[in-house]
């Protein structure tokens, strides 16, 4: 099963509160709503591991998808063309990487 991972810095003047009351009020529930998706979570990153260093992206994104071709559906409606515009306001060059779990292969 597909796995959609996203690696995203906030945009300067971007407020991290702002970011995620969106996310928790916005996101996740229209996400986590759509037929095609079995899981949307969004995660702060701390820092590297061993490290005081920051990660080299504030956020990732992991969404669970059965059905990639359904997904592309989904995200053709307005709602999420709504949701995806207003997400494009917060993140600098989002990077969507599509994975698959290798013990599923």
């Amino acid at each position: 099963m597909p796995t959609l991972v996203v690696l995203f810095n906030l945009k300067s003047g971007v407020s991290t509160a702002d970011y995620e009351k969106w996310a928790r009020s916005t996101d996740l529930p229209i996400v986590n709503g759509l037929n095609s998706v079995q899981q949307f979570q969004v995660l702060r990153s701390a820092s590297v591991l061993g490290s005081d260093q920051p990660a080299p992206y504030q956020y990732i994104e992991t969404i669970t998808v059965p059905d990639l071709p359904a997904l592309f559906v989904d995200i053709a409606s307005p709602v999420m063309q709504k949701v995806a515009a207003q997400f494009q306001e917060f993140a600098e060059q989002p990077m969507f990487i599509v994975c698959n779990n290798i013990q599923e292969a």
